[in-house]
């Protein structure tokens, strides 16, 4: 199985910690790689795609800890993804070089409505060589409007939107504003606008599978329905 920057970033966050992280469903035996109770570990169902996307994901501090966040669900299909802890004052130097670096087309994912509009962008477009970036603010949505408000740094780069047609299927987490969807829905909305629209279907269908089991262990039970993997399954195949 592929280690990714969210599982290293996961593990960097748990060592530096001062007391463990008391999250509903804290004490739940977990796989540490897809966050699921372990007998629902959807590790071996991962699929595999090739894409000339990278993300960025910037996580508010306690985010990474989170067994329902979505984020690493990007992380577990796109090779190229970064994953940084959030910081309004000490910015990671890391991620500000990987900012930088000529070879990517930095775009913030974020409402229109929040950003300057000649900062809106309606479609992606790339240099000669470059590449596109995608940065996801992952947190909740009161975090997620900190980090856009409160790091700089963000400024000098185009913002990109959605606005979503359908509601989120994302039932693990209580959103704060109507339609407002998932990070892993989010992400696949971008790439569906890129024009990568395979990699968005299988992106939206890995985000029903870990939907599905993790639904089903919080109603405790042995096995998941299902259906989701079998839909994943099929479309690869086809």
């Amino acid at each position: 199985m592929r280690i990714h920057a969210v599982h290293n970033l996961y593990e960097e966050r748990l060592a530096r910690s001062t007391r463990p992280f008391r999250a509903r469903g804290c004490k739940v035996e977990r796989c540490r790689y897809c966050m699921q109770r372990e007998h629902l570990c959807i590790c071996s169902e991962k699929p595999v795609i090739d894409s000339n996307a990278a993300f960025l994901l910037v996580m508010y501090d306690d985010e990474i800890l989170k067994p329902s966040n979505t984020g690493r669900l990007i992380a577990d299909l796109f090779e190229d993804t970064f994953a940084y802890i959030w910081s309004r004052t000490e910015p990671n130097q890391e991620m500000l070089e990987l900012l930088n670096d000529p070879q990517w087309q930095p775009y913030v994912v974020f409402p229109d409505e929040y950003a300057e509009p000649e900062r809106v962008a309606e479609k992606v477009e790339v240099g000669t060589g470059k590449r596109p970036l995608f940065i996801m603010l992952d947190g909740s949505w009161a975090e997620a409007k900190k980090m856009f408000r409160k790091s700089p740094y963000l400024n000098k780069f185009p913002v990109l939107s959605i606005n979503p047609e359908k509601p989120s299927r994302y039932k693990v987490r209580e959103a704060s504003k109507e339609n407002q969807l998932g990070t892993a829905e989010v992400a696949a909305r971008i790439i569906d606008l890129y024009g990568e629209q395979r990699n968005a279907d299988v992106l939206d269908l890995w985000f029903d599978v870990f939907r599905e089991n993790y639904i089903a262990g919080k109603m405790n039970r042995v096995l998941p329905d299902e259906s989701a993997i079998k839909q994943l399954k099929e479309y690869l195949a086809a």
